[in-house]
Protein backbone atom coordinates (compact mmCIF):
# COMPACT_ATOMS: atom_id res chain seq x y z
CA UNK A 1 0.00 0.00 0.00
CA UNK A 2 1.38 3.41 -0.97
CA UNK A 3 1.62 6.33 1.40
CA UNK A 4 0.90 10.00 0.82
CA UNK A 5 -2.35 9.62 -1.13
CA UNK A 6 -4.52 11.35 1.46
CA UNK A 7 -4.96 15.08 0.72
CA UNK A 8 -8.05 16.15 2.62
CA UNK A 9 -6.29 19.00 4.42
CA UNK A 10 -3.85 20.04 1.72
CA UNK A 11 -5.48 23.40 0.94
CA UNK A 12 -6.68 22.30 -2.50
CA UNK A 13 -9.78 20.47 -3.70
CA UNK A 14 -9.81 16.96 -5.20
CA UNK A 15 -8.82 18.24 -8.66
CA UNK A 16 -5.82 20.18 -7.38
CA UNK A 17 -7.40 23.62 -7.70
CA UNK A 18 -6.56 26.06 -4.92
CA UNK A 19 -9.30 26.96 -2.47
CA UNK A 20 -11.24 30.09 -3.41
CA UNK A 21 -10.28 33.20 -1.50
CA UNK A 22 -12.97 34.63 0.79
CA UNK A 23 -14.89 37.59 -0.57
CA UNK A 24 -13.65 41.00 0.46
CA UNK A 25 -15.27 42.39 3.56
CA UNK A 26 -18.06 44.87 3.06
CA UNK A 27 -17.46 48.57 3.75
CA UNK A 28 -17.94 49.51 7.39
CA UNK A 29 -21.19 51.37 6.72
CA UNK A 30 -22.76 48.24 5.15
CA UNK A 31 -21.83 45.69 7.81
CA UNK A 32 -24.64 44.37 10.03
CA UNK A 33 -23.18 45.26 13.42
CA UNK A 34 -25.33 44.32 16.42
CA UNK A 35 -24.81 45.38 20.02
CA UNK A 36 -26.60 43.59 22.85
CA UNK A 37 -26.53 43.17 26.61
CA UNK A 38 -26.39 39.65 28.00
CA UNK A 39 -26.20 38.07 31.46
CA UNK A 40 -26.67 34.39 30.65
CA UNK A 41 -23.62 32.30 31.40
CA UNK A 42 -21.68 35.22 32.87
CA UNK A 43 -22.24 34.56 36.56
CA UNK A 44 -24.95 37.21 36.83
CA UNK A 45 -22.70 39.93 35.45
CA UNK A 46 -23.87 42.10 32.57
CA UNK A 47 -21.73 42.00 29.42
CA UNK A 48 -22.12 44.04 26.23
CA UNK A 49 -21.52 41.88 23.14
CA UNK A 50 -20.78 43.26 19.66
CA UNK A 51 -21.31 40.93 16.69
CA UNK A 52 -21.24 41.19 12.90
CA UNK A 53 -17.87 42.89 12.50
CA UNK A 54 -16.10 41.73 9.33
CA UNK A 55 -12.58 42.82 10.21
CA UNK A 56 -9.17 41.19 10.48
CA UNK A 57 -8.11 40.16 13.97
CA UNK A 58 -5.61 43.03 14.26
CA UNK A 59 -8.34 45.54 13.35
CA UNK A 60 -10.73 43.92 15.84
CA UNK A 61 -8.12 44.24 18.59
CA UNK A 62 -7.57 47.92 17.74
CA UNK A 63 -11.31 48.59 17.75
CA UNK A 64 -11.66 46.77 21.08
CA UNK A 65 -8.93 48.95 22.54
CA UNK A 66 -10.80 52.09 21.45
CA UNK A 67 -14.10 50.78 22.84
CA UNK A 68 -12.54 49.87 26.19
CA UNK A 69 -11.01 53.35 26.46
CA UNK A 70 -14.33 55.01 25.59
CA UNK A 71 -16.26 52.86 28.07
CA UNK A 72 -13.65 52.94 30.82
CA UNK A 73 -14.04 49.20 31.34
CA UNK A 74 -12.40 45.93 30.43
CA UNK A 75 -13.21 43.70 27.53
CA UNK A 76 -12.08 40.78 25.43
CA UNK A 77 -12.14 39.32 21.93
CA UNK A 78 -13.68 35.82 21.79
CA UNK A 79 -14.29 33.99 18.49
CA UNK A 80 -14.69 37.22 16.52
CA UNK A 81 -17.06 38.73 19.11
CA UNK A 82 -16.17 41.79 21.14
CA UNK A 83 -17.22 41.67 24.79
CA UNK A 84 -17.20 44.72 27.05
CA UNK A 85 -17.65 44.38 30.79
CA UNK A 86 -20.79 45.97 32.16
CA UNK A 87 -23.75 47.69 30.55
CA UNK A 88 -21.88 49.71 27.90
CA UNK A 89 -24.62 49.68 25.25
CA UNK A 90 -24.90 53.44 24.70
CA UNK A 91 -21.13 53.95 24.73
CA UNK A 92 -20.58 51.10 22.25
CA UNK A 93 -23.29 52.36 19.88
CA UNK A 94 -21.81 55.87 19.89
CA UNK A 95 -18.19 54.74 19.48
CA UNK A 96 -19.04 52.33 16.65
CA UNK A 97 -20.99 55.09 14.90
CA UNK A 98 -17.97 57.39 15.10
CA UNK A 99 -15.79 54.58 13.69
CA UNK A 100 -17.92 54.46 10.53
CA UNK A 101 -20.21 51.53 11.35
CA UNK A 102 -24.02 51.58 11.49
CA UNK A 103 -24.66 49.61 14.70
CA UNK A 104 -28.08 48.54 15.91
CA UNK A 105 -29.23 47.42 19.32
CA UNK A 106 -30.21 43.75 19.41
CA UNK A 107 -32.28 42.11 22.11
CA UNK A 108 -33.60 43.92 25.17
Amino acid sequence: MGKGGWQEFSGADALGRPEPKPAAAQPRSQQRVRVQRIKAGKGGKTVTVITGLELEEAELRQLLKQLKAAAGSGGTLKDGLLELQGDQLAVALEALGKAGFRPKQAGG
